[in-house]
């Protein structure tokens, strides 16, 4: 008896202190985002649509302004388009430059040219300060015709 003592009062101030420290590292995000069209190994025309979806996260448009970590919503992302480059490690700013086009007004649409031949397009979603999120990240290979 006096054990089972010892022992639930020993993984209760396990479970506080981690509480209080707020764990190893971050719990991974609930959703995904892919590609509604094109799917990976289509032909595409050079003037294309490209569609994203998501689940499990709400699609919102960034808050204006310069935002800190607390306004920062949980469960809200916007998209971002990588063109010819790969998704980026979790919690990295997504730059805004190339190859990163960003959805910040929360479109999941964009009508866009490519050259012809073989790219490779990534789907990332950012939180309200762009940073990326554990898994929601999609890559897939396309050809646009000539």
């Amino acid at each position: 008896m006096r054990n089972r003592i010892v022992k639930t009062v020993v993984l209760g101030a396990w479970t506080l202190a981690l509480a209080a420290c707020g764990g190893a590292e971050a719990p991974p995000a609930a959703g995904k985002v892919f590609f509604v069209s094109p799917k990976t190994g289509d032909t595409i025309k050079p003037m294309s649509s490209i569609e994203f979806g998501s689940t499990g996260a709400t699609v919102a448009a960034v808050p204006p302004g310069v935002l800190t970590p607390e306004q920062v919503r949980a469960g809200m992302i916007h998209y971002h388009l990588g063109l010819d480059t790969d998704c980026l490690g979790d919690g990295v700013v997504i730059p805004k430059a190339d190859p990163w086009i960003h959805f910040g007004d929360g479109k999941k649409v964009i009508e866009m040219s490519l050259t012809p031949g073989p790219h490779r397009l990534a789907v990332q979603a950012g939180d309200d300060m762009h940073r990326t999120l554990p898994g929601m990240c999609e890559v897939i290979n396309v050809t646009v015709a000539p």
